[in-house]
């Protein structure tokens, strides 16, 4: 009687078993989510056609060259420096947080932007697109621009990529520096109107 509640307990013992299954768990992370490339403390140069265009310097550099549109992210902040043929310095850029889209060509700023030029203006703003196809900067941000004539900040802002012909609309102010002021009249002194249509900018899916 012993030996067959053993052989009884056996059989329940391996029914118990075959109906184990396997628990499988979904990756955690899609392939086209990770950084094919992560670099920590970076200070390199960046050339453009066969020329050294740009000093950059970061304390992260991811690349992901799989996800659509491929493109750069820098999460812990930027500095740019923008070199002439003589490799003079021209301007630099910073941010709290930068995407590049290589395809594209197109830089998306993030928090905390400041741009300055070898002319002496500087830009402040929130965000900022700079198309280098397209040879242009533009914000529909907040932004405020000051120049060694004057001190202007609106809603909307174009430009050149060198700064050096911009658009600020929607302003909240416009100041002339006093030695403009004594040789300017009323007229020269007024706040520039652009009632042209403004583009939106792109967005490209991250």
């Amino acid at each position: 009687m012993k030996s067959l509640h053993l052989i009884i307990l056996s059989i329940i013992l391996l029914a118990a078993c075959g109906e184990q299954k396997e628990h499988t768990a979904p990756a955690v992370n899609p392939r086209d989510s990770l950084a094919m490339m992560v670099s920590y403390g970076v200070n390199t140069l960046i050339s453009d056609s066969g020329v050294m265009k740009y000093r950059i310097i970061s304390e992260r550099w991811d690349v992901n060259e799989v996800k659509q549109p491929p493109h750069w992210y820098f999460p812990r902040g930027m500095f740019m420096e923008q070199f002439d043929e003589k490799f003079h310095a021209e301007a630099y850029i910073q941010s709290d947080t930068a995407y590049y889209y290589t395809t594209l060509k197109l830089w998306h700023l993030i928090g905390s932007v400041r741009v300055r030029t070898v002319d002496g203006v500087r830009f402040s703003s929130e965000e900022l697109y700079w198309d280098q196809n397209r040879h242009e900067l533009y914000s529909n941000k907040y932004s405020h621009v000051i120049s060694p004539e004057r001190e202007i900040e609106g809603n909307y802002f174009t430009s050149d990529e060198h700064m050096q012909h911009y658009t600020v609309t929607n302003t909240k102010g416009n100041f002339v520096r006093e030695s403009e002021k004594k040789q300017a009249g009323p007229a020269d002194n007024a706040a520039p109107v652009d009632t042209t249509p403004k583009r939106a900018p792109a967005q490209p899916r991250r």
